[in-house]
């Protein structure tokens, strides 16, 4: 019987790759295919905005959005072990450019700096997150080395026993109805790992699924009032319009891959703009729910494989001339 032999795995120094951390290794994790491994290890889905950005007289390493919610994330880098420097430059790097979130990555992290990142999250809202991240390299025998993001510290809020989310005690029967079912559709979509970043389900109608690109969302809705569910491409900000116009030139394609007839902007005078599919459902029956869970998470991946490709490549750049020329 033939035996195969198996490679040697081997840790590198991070300084054997990226001798300069501002100069080589920011650049490295600003590039779209290492900030989607960042995400991928985070849980978010990042859009990169910029380098170096001035903060009085410090500058913060990176700045990216959450394309899921359109708000910032800063991403502090450290080559090194964690010192109280660093942290201190996060929080006011966070504070000045109002961020949602806060990435902290290092070599390796000392257990006051991890306990520090957990603190924070146990004791902020539930607005604004913390992670600490460890990076590292590692080649099996002479292959190019590969990163490995390791998250030490993320939030983990949890709605509590009283019935409230994030300190909030004050959540309706309604609202806990809708966390508990965005929770049953976010823990189906990790199981079909359709979906690389999800976010933390809330006692609330809606649950976005990001699909790449800044001011574009699918919007889960789960409407207690209406009785029905639906699953919405969400188009916001100025680039609604033209955006809008320019997937109508595709719809009956999008519609064959999706398999159903949408609805397109059932609400034109409002600014932001949807593509939206509904059914009836009653989530007060809660023997219906795995129909309803296999419903949605089903719509959810059909509109991410039919939008996310047509999104990214959209050209709105007559409306990023406009805004420019308006500032």
């Amino acid at each position: 019987m033939m035996v195969k032999e198996l490679g040697t795995l081997t840790k590198i120094e991070l300084r054997e790759k990226w001798a300069r951390e501002a100069e080589e290794f920011t650049p490295w994790l600003a590039e779209e295919a290492n900030l989607t491994l960042l995400g991928d290890a985070l849980g978010l889905e990042l859009e990169f905005e910029n380098s170096e950005v001035a903060v009085g007289p410090y500058s913060a390493d990176i700045l990216a959005k959450d394309t899921g919610t359109g708000k910032y994330v800063i991403i502090e880098n450290q080559l090194d072990k964690t010192d109280h420097k660093h942290l201190g430059q996060l929080l006011m790097y966070g504070a000045v450019l109002d961020a949602s979130a806060v990435v902290w990555i290092a070599s390796e992290f000392t257990d006051e700096h991890r306990k520090t990142i957990d603190w924070l999250n146990n004791h902020t809202t539930d607005d604004l997150d913390f992670y600490g991240v460890q990076i590292e390299l590692w080649r099996i025998n002479d292959s190019l080395p590969a990163p490995r993001f390791n998250v030490v510290s993320r939030p983990a809020r949890v709605i509590g026993p009283g019935g409230g989310f994030g300190g909030d005690q004050d959540v309706s029967p309604k609202r806990r109805l809708q966390f508990e079912f965005w929770t049953q559709v976010r823990d189906r979509l990790q199981e079909m790992k359709a979906v690389p970043s999800l976010q933390t389900p809330r006692p609330q109608y809606w649950y976005d699924v990001a699909v790449g690109r800044s001011h574009f969302v699918i919007s889960c809705t789960a409407n207690t009032y209406e009785n029905r569910i639906g699953v919405r491409l969400y188009l916001s900000h100025r680039v609604a319009d033209q955006a809008l116009e320019l997937l109508e030139k595709e719809r009956a394609e999008i519609e064959r891959e999706i398999g159903e007839p949408l609805r397109w902007n059932p609400s034109p005078a409002k600014q932001d703009k949807i593509i939206a599919l509904y059914r009836e459902a009653d989530l007060e029956d809660r023997s219906k729910w795995s129909e309803y869970v296999d419903w949605m998470t089903r719509t959810i991946v059909k509109f991410r494989k039919a939008f996310q490709g047509r999104v990214k490549n959209l050209d709105l750049s007559g409306v990023a001339a406009d805004d420019e020329r308006e500032a």
